[in-house]
């Protein structure tokens, strides 16, 4: 300690500069911890002259009765006249979020309800009450307490968000959602699948797809396909429709969905099960390019059901929306490389801006000019090609990219939205018995073979037997594709006033929400419980610092002869 400075009990003096000795006593200051809960620290002040002040203002000197009355009857409900013990219970956790300051999940909500009651009031004030937004605020709220609520289970959160949906369309007295006009809905539709896309593309990362090996690239495309061919058929067969919408409605059907499975295997992850063989990595790497091929896929199909005129046109314009999306979508890419500069202050928030200005361009851009099939792929290169040349500056730092995490936020938000409005889609009054049930049928056809495919594609690994298992559990989950493009069509036909292509739309819609309301819940809880029970567990923790080579993803179709050196030159591998 300095010697112009010494400790009395739990006072504090020092010499100022007169060479007087200044008092300090403590007091508290409230910090917050990691709970965003106040807590409350002693920490020296000065007591020569806010001494003074604070026992004036204790005495009431200085102040009005009015002041000193508010003062008072506030006190009770002021978290600084309550902190936290070293080890509160949950329930005064819970009881101190209520105080003001408010914190903690009481204070998310808040914001949440804050925001949305601005936007509402600024909407209403610019259109002057022609257009009521409630509805759309009152399913974007009811839905993202629903996904907190489920939350708290091993179920994913938008299973609660899509029954909210459902419940405030068809239960009378609080059907809100049926308010909603269609445009709305399909706007808000549109931009939470820019928002999916730009996520899926901003996270493939192209230095970990030149090490993935054709392991990937089989678990990625071979079930998927498997699956196409099979709810294709199937639709056609069982539900009677046309061949062009029963491979539309297989598309939408045939991808897994990102948003269960990734969380979950990065659950598995985080306890050290399957990171022997770097299975986390192996299915998180395969749901993102299944995501691509499905996509694709079902542009192809939108187009050719919704064309008219030269039957070759019809049959080309497919394919040529496909080069056309990926062409636009690069290009705009490689701009965003040099623009904004990267000398500018704001770096981060222009790219973010002009990144899903762009993304919503394509998306919105290719239904004004009636290309739609070129839309998603549009956004989805945008994306891949911008952060190509942006992760430079990140690659092996161990950090995200900011523009990723302006993307999370968006999703957020969009996430309660999106799958909200798909529940509300859905009448329930309206459903046919016999077409649900031939739906699910279609759906458990395809699933049955994607699982049978997805066990033969882990032979050629050196995954053991109970890892090939769980390889097609994990492939059980579907939710966010399904819930963006599974109403396009059926938005489409109705925008077109296509009287009868509606009831074919309606059809696709309806099986896309059977089946995420079916296999989201069912596929997340299997892997959390069966994982730790086929999944061997690494107890090491350095691995997963260090990273460490991935065994499941080398490549044995080497030719013969070749020595060991050649050989392992010759496996595609890729580290955690």
């Amino acid at each position: 300690m300095d010697q112009s400075e010494m400790v009395i009990g739990e006072s504090y003096q020092k010499t100022n500069p007169d060479g007087h000795y200044e008092d300090t006593t403590a007091h508290h200051e409230p910090i917050k911890n990691d709970d965003g809960i106040v807590k409350y620290l002693e920490k020296p002040c000065r007591n020569n002259q806010d001494s003074d002040t604070e026992s004036g203002s204790t005495s009431g000197e200085g102040r009005s009765p009015v002041m000193d009355c508010l003062t008072r009857a506030s006190k009770p409900f002021l978290a600084s006249s309550h902190p936290l013990p070293e080890d509160p219970s949950p329930v005064r956790k819970f009881a101190q979020g209520f105080l003001c300051p408010p914190s903690g999940k009481f204070a998310a909500v808040i914001v949440a309800v804050l925001i949305f009651a601005v936007w509402w009031a600024s909407i209403i004030s610019i259109t002057k009450g022609e257009t009521k937004p409630y509805p759309l605020i009152i399913v974007f709220i009811g839905s993202w307490c629903g996904g907190y609520l489920i939350k708290s289970t091993t179920l994913p959160p938008l299973l609660g968000m899509l029954i909210v949906g459902c419940l405030l369309a068809n239960v009378p007295g609080i059907d809100v959602a049926k308010d909603i006009p269609s445009s709305w809905s399909s706007t808000a539709r549109s931009a939470a699948l820019t928002v999916i896309l730009i996520k899926a593309g901003l996270g493939l990362d192209p230095v970990a797809l030149k090490r993935l090996s054709m392991m990937v690239l089989r678990l990625a495309f071979l079930p998927s396909l498997a699956e196409v061919v099979v709810d294709g058929v199937a639709a056609k067969l069982i539900l009677d429709l046309s061949w062009t919408w029963s491979f539309l409605l297989a598309f939408v059907l045939a991808v897994v969905s990102p948003a269960v499975v990734v969380p979950s295997m990065l659950g598995l992850s985080e306890k050290g099960y399957g990171l022997n063989k770097g299975i986390p990595t192996l299915v998180i790497a395969s749901v993102s390019l299944d995501a691509v091929l499905a996509i694709t896929g079902f542009g192809v199909m939108l187009s050719v059901c919704f064309s008219e005129g030269d039957i070759a046109w019809i049959i080309c314009k497919g394919p040529l929306e496909v080069l056309v999306g990926i062409a636009f979508g690069s290009a705009c890419g490689v701009i965003l490389w040099y623009i904004p500069q990267r000398s500018s202050k704001n770096l981060s928030l222009f790219r973010s801006a002009l990144l899903v200005g762009g993304g919503l361009l394509t998306i919105f851009g290719s239904s004004a000019i009636d290309w739609k099939g070129a839309g998603p792929l549009a956004c989805l290169s945008l994306a891949f090609v911008a952060a190509y040349k942006w992760k430079d500056d990140y690659r092996g730092t161990g950090k995200k990219m900011p523009e990723e995490e302006v993307i999370g936020v968006l999703w957020m938000i969009f996430q309660p939205l999106l799958f909200g409005l798909i529940g509300a889609a859905v009448e329930i009054s309206d459903l046919d018995g016999d077409t649900v049930g031939k739906g699910i049928g279609v759906l458990f056809m395809g699933l049955a073979v994607r699982m049978c495919v997805a066990s033969v594609v882990g032979l050629k690994s050196d995954l053991n037997l109970k890892e090939r298992l769980f390889l097609p559990l994990a492939w059980i989950p579907k939710a966010t594709v399904q819930a963006a493009i599974g109403a396009i069509a059926y938005d489409k036909a109705v925008k077109d006033d296509e009287t009868d292509l509606i009831p074919k739309g309606k059809t696709v819609l309806t099986i896309a929400f059977l089946a995420i309301l079916i296999t989201a819940p069912i596929g997340s809880v299997i892997i959390a419980m069966v994982g730790p029970r086929l999944l061997h567990k690494t107890e090491d923790q350095h691995d997963l610092k260090h990273g460490h080579d991935n065994p499941a993803m080398d490549v044995k179709d080497v030719e013969d002869g070749k020595d060991s050196k050649d050989s392992k030159d010759a496996s595609a591998t890729t580290k955690i």
